[in-house]
């Protein structure tokens, strides 16, 4: 918990302060929702001890994750290369460099570089001390 106070206070300090020499701070809102890619609503936040997860993936080309599901609320950016998502009613969503995605949660999906370069993403994972981020699954169909 430590970490993730430190980080929120290094975040802050750099939002509020100014650089003389590039001129005005700009702020992009990616994503602001409370529905993952599906439109599903998010579901609450599970009791229990707060845990932040922040974690950076690296796909190669041609690489299928396997199924899984995740059991806390997560988002994050693609930042390189392309992406795509599949839940288990075969819905996609195409995710190209600078994308934000809200993840599906208690839903099996699985991502697929098609591409032919390396996916990078950043997740963010906001759940509890003793629940798993993600489980592997079978898909239904």
């Amino acid at each position: 918990m430590a970490k993730a106070l430190t980080l929120l206070f290094c975040i802050g300090i750099m939002l509020s302060c100014r650089n003389e020499s590039s001129g005005k701070i700009e702020v992009l809102t990616l994503m602001d929702t409370d529905t993952s890619w599906d439109g599903n609503k998010l579901p609450k936040y599970p009791d229990g001890q707060p845990n932040v997860k922040i974690l950076k993936f690296t796909i190669p080309p041609k690489t299928k994750l396997p199924p899984h599901e995740h059991l806390v609320i997560n988002a994050g950016v693609l930042l390189s290369g392309e992406l795509t998502v599949v839940d288990e009613n075969n819905n996609k969503l195409y995710l190209k460099a600078g994308d934000p995605i809200v993840e599906l949660v208690n839903t099996i999906h699985y991502g697929e570089n098609e591409g032919t370069e390396p996916a990078e993403i950043i997740v963010f994972y906001a759940g509890t001390k003793d629940i798993p981020i993600t489980v592997k699954k079978k898909m239904k169909n």
